[in-house]
């Protein structure tokens, strides 16, 4: 349902909903957006946005590096054990590599062919206009994925001349390059790649462009990062993971190897998977308005947390599936639909659809396997105590059957069980370094906030602004007459207005700052709760229709998802299903 004020006063300042705040992107077909443009003379609030630094550049190029080595030393494995007539471990080496890639490259061919593409339907009035008196027009949109461009102050919003024949032509030519190039490149198996590339060029072109252009350039570089940093979990969990339990059990199986190719895979193998949850961790507290960002520091701690802790995961694996295959396949299977259901019973909300979440808890499952995967809200120190305790005893177990029916000479075998045990300690202690030192505040820097806000350059507390006007609904009636009976109480009797409406302003001005409001696009969405995504990071549509009016805004709109529970005066509206 999209909503419109009636009033002057709900053009300037917000309403039920929280006030949001700096721009971001996402579609969907379970919201709608609204931009309020504000009225002339209102400043922009805040000062400069966040900027793209020299070190988000170097995280992107050894990001590209780990995907590289990852996928390289792969192949090179496989074409050893083809060169050596091993058939066997050659076709389950490929298939770790080409069946994962193949999933991904589909799913950022789907988003592309989305993102690109106009929405099917009969041409209709996308953008409504309704004066404000104070000076600004209302714009709302429901699903439009069409720019448009306005002027400031221009009577019609959305309305621009009809093209040129050759500049439609042109217009023609570029999407159809776009179009094939994209296609070589996920044929190539390279979208991800290109999504990495594509994130820094907008990272670059946010920090070399003015302001406005550069806030424009940093949101759409946070969604490509946000792109990228999901396909490549949902990647490495499918091809890197099972690569690592295989090497690993064929390394353990054979006493020596004629290749370095195995361990340098392995090693590839587990830089991959640490390196990419740390990433993901970051994104993901980089888009939250609400969540501080995670420091590089932290990061890179994130990344030895994790090294070590999955490294002693999947030795224990390996160990255990060098003698007991077909059992290590039970083990591996219940496991997964133990983590899975306790995802599911959690209840998460990642997805815009219930089949989307099945999909993802299922993937989250799959992560369980491995490694600790925050995905609810709230304090997550018991569970994630819970989590190790049960990894460790899985761990000792599967080393503990291994060892009781071992082939290899003692000391190798004891050496085994050590770097097993030391690399899930120091797992443990660097997780214990993040959280104690590192670990970003859960509140915010400018205090807290209601529900639904997305405010990083207006810290102030959301709600209609002390001066805003506020008229009453249509169905209540005004008590401001004297007189009237209210409540019991005696004719005579004075009763203070239900609504209070504000003063003219005096003759002689009062010196006293700019009001920051601004434009705001109000969706019409509860705000998702960390650690998951917002809705306009997720659904595409949503991205595409606030990128649309963001662009078309002469200032940085800001966000305003819909609160629940927060005491405010009604406001009159007009409701289009």
């Amino acid at each position: 349902m999209a909503a419109k004020s009636d009033g002057a006063a709900a053009a300037a300042g917000p309403e039920p909903e929280g006030v949001a705040g700096g721009p971001r992107g996402g579609a969907g077909g379970r919201g709608e957006a609204a931009a309020v443009a504000g009225g002339a003379g209102v400043t922009e609030a805040g000062g400069p946005g966040p900027r793209y630094e020299l070190r988000d550049c170097c995280w992107v190029l050894c990001a590209l590096l780990v995907f590289f080595s990852d996928g390289a030393t792969d192949l090179w494995l496989a074409a050893s054990y083809y060169i050596q007539g091993q058939r066997t471990y050659f076709g389950l080496t490929l298939l770790f590599v080409l069946l994962p890639s193949l999933v991904v490259q589909l799913l950022s061919f789907r988003w592309f062919v989305y993102d690109y593409t106009d929405p099917a339907g009969p041409p209709g009035p996308a953008v409504s206009t309704k004066d404000s008196s104070v000076g600004g027009p209302v714009i709302s949109t429901k699903d439009s994925a069409t720019a448009f461009r306005t002027k400031e102050g221009s009577p019609e919003v959305g309305s621009r001349p009809a093209p040129s024949s050759a500049h439609t032509y042109r217009r023609r030519c570029c999407r159809l390059c776009i179009w094939l190039l994209q296609t070589l490149v996920h044929l190539l198996q390279l979208g991800q790649v290109w999504r990495y590339l594509h994130a820094l060029y907008l990272g670059l072109q946010s920090r070399w462009r003015g302001e406005r252009l550069q806030r424009h350039f940093y949101w759409r570089m946070l969604f490509e990062s946000a792109d990228v940093s999901m396909l490549r979990l949902l990647e490495t969990f499918l091809r890197s993971a099972p690569q690592l339990v295989l090497q690993l059990s064929l390394i353990v199986h054979r006493s020596n190897s004629d290749s370095d190719s195995d361990i340098f895979s392995t090693f590839a193998s587990l830089l991959s998977l640490a390196w990419t949850l740390a990433s993901y961790q970051k994104v993901l507290r980089d888009s939250r308005d609400d969540k501080r960002p995670l420091s590089y520091k932290g990061a890179v701690v994130q990344v030895l947390w994790h090294l070590f802790t999955i490294a002693a995961r999947s030795l224990a694996f390996a160990l255990f599936a060098s003698v007991y295959k077909l059992y290590f396949g039970i083990f591996i299977v219940a496991h997964w639909c133990i983590m899975t259901f306790w995802v599911i019973q959690g209840e998460t909300d990642f997805c815009m659809s219930k089949w989307e979440e099945i999909i993802y808890n299922m993937v989250v499952g799959i992560i369980y396997i491995f490694c600790w995967f925050n995905v609810k809200e709230g304090r997550s120190r018991r569970r994630m105590t819970l989590y190790y305790c049960i990894v460790l005893l899985e761990n000792a177990a599967l080393t503990g059957f291994w060892y009781s029916s071992r082939n290899s000479p003692l000391d190798r075998s004891l050496i085994l069980v050590c770097v097993g045990a030391s690399s899930f300690a120091l797992g443990i202690f660097f997780m214990c370094v993040y959280y104690c030192l590192l670990h970003p505040q859960w509140a915010h820097a400018g205090g807290p906030q209601a529900p639904g806000c997305i405010c990083p350059e207006a810290p102030g507390p959301c709600g209609p602004p002390a001066d805003a006007v506020t008229s009453p609904p249509r169905s209540l009636p005004r008590t401001e007459r004297e007189g009237a009976t209210v409540g019991g109480e005696r004719p005579g009797t004075p009763t203070p207005p239900v609504f209070q409406v504000r003063p003219g302003l005096p003759a002689t001005p009062v010196a006293r700052t700019l009001r920051t409001e601004g434009p705001v696009i109000r969706i019409d969405l509860p705000r998702k709760k960390y650690p998951a995504w917002d809705a306009h990071f997720i659904d595409r549509r949503l991205r595409k229709t606030i990128l649309a009016l963001e662009y078309s805004s002469p200032a940085t709109p800001r966000l305003q998802y819909r609160s629940v529970g927060i005491s405010q005066e009604l406001l009159e509206y007009e409701t289009t299903v």
